[in-house]
């Protein structure tokens, strides 16, 4: 027996609060000419902790499927994400390292060993005194656990994103079709975190394109010549992160969804968002001429993104106005 959809068709320039994984089950079959969105990044948002990694990872799943129908043959399904997650995982050996560059004393395993060796019976708190140290280091020398409690502590997994979607994506019936790398500002510009391991500080994402299989139009046109020397045919794009102190900030900025949007779609196509968050991506449509679909499951989202795109339909901004302008609703919708 077919299942019959009760709900009504989705209609183009609205923005509709709801679960993707339900929500793009009503959207007309190949009517979508674009889809570019950034997922949950599973690093502890609020809009995400009710989440496990294999939660997060059969939504991504789940949601790319969900796109093979309504993507029109010969469109692109576009995903932002950070091509590498670090996140608490409860399985990893529970081991820290010897961070010897934390250390405010001078003091090595080796000498511990040394005189531990010429006076067996000492303890670790007269092993301390002759230190002059705390036991607790001398503790940390002798186990290798170089912060307090550290042995005990969850360790951070590093996990790859990109061959999670590529698989996902090719179960669909997409095709990886290019990727794009977002240099953005570095991570400790924006929250003055630094690395206290050998592990960099992130400063990039990636933007993978995928085809449904079906005639594409190359039309370079659509860029000013500039446009094309500039971003158009380069696979790197120095794009600044969007700066915002709200709890729920934009995922990227406007300028990123707008390039894609201008290269890979023509006027009046529709653009999907199912992840829309403030409305970055539908403002960037709007800007450039095409329809859009938004969803997201944050009622606070979707209240900024409606305002959002009506303030942007009063009175039209620049990719620039355009992430201060959601950057102030944020603020002012903080806490609701």
């Amino acid at each position: 027996m077919a299942v019959v959809n009760l709900f009504p068709p989705l209609v183009p320039n609205k923005i509709y609060h709801g679960d993707s994984q339900q929500i793009l089950r009503r959207i007309e079959q190949e009517s979508i000419a674009l889809s570019v969105w950034s997922p949950p990044y599973y690093v502890g948002k609020g809009y995400e902790q009710d989440l496990s990694f294999e939660d997060w990872r059969e939504l991504l799943c789940e949601v790319i499927r969900l796109h093979f129908p309504i993507i029109k043959p010969g469109g692109f399904l576009v995903i932002n994400i950070a091509d590498i997650l670090c996140f608490k995982d409860e399985n990893m050996p529970k081991i820290m390292a010897e961070n010897v560059s934390l250390r405010k004393i001078a003091l090595t395993r080796e000498n511990v060993f040394k005189v531990q060796k010429q006076h067996p019976g000492w303890n670790r708190y007269r092993l301390a005194e002759h230190f002059g140290c705390s036991e607790q280091t001398i503790d940390r020398r002798l186990n290798g656990n170089n912060v307090r409690g550290g042995k005990y502590q969850t360790q951070t997994r590093v996990y790859l994103v990109g061959g999670l979607i590529e698989t996902a994506a090719m179960n669909a019936g997409f095709y990886l079709y290019d990727r794009r790398l977002w240099v953005k500002d570095a991570t400790w510009e924006n929250s003055r975190w630094h690395t206290i391991s050998y592990r960099s500080v992130d400063e990039s994402e990636y933007i993978y394109v995928f085809w449904k299989p079906g005639i594409t139009k190359v039309d370079r046109a659509r860029l000013t010549k500039q446009e094309w020397v500039n971003w158009g045919s380069r696979g790197v794009w120095e794009i600044p992160s969007v700066r915002s102190n709200s709890d729920h900030d934009s995922k990227f900025p406007a300028e990123l969804p707008r390039r894609v949007i201008k290269l890979l779609t023509e006027p009046d196509e529709i653009v999907l968002d199912c992840f829309m968050g403030s409305g970055t991506t539908a403002l960037a449509a709007l800007s450039e001429g095409r329809r859009y679909i938004g969803i997201d499951k944050e009622k606070r989202s979707v209240k900024i993104a409606r305002e959002a795109i009506k303030s942007f339909k009063t009175y039209h901004k620049e990719p620039e106005q355009m992430d201060l302008m959601i950057r102030d609703l944020e603020a002012r919708y903080e806490g609701t």
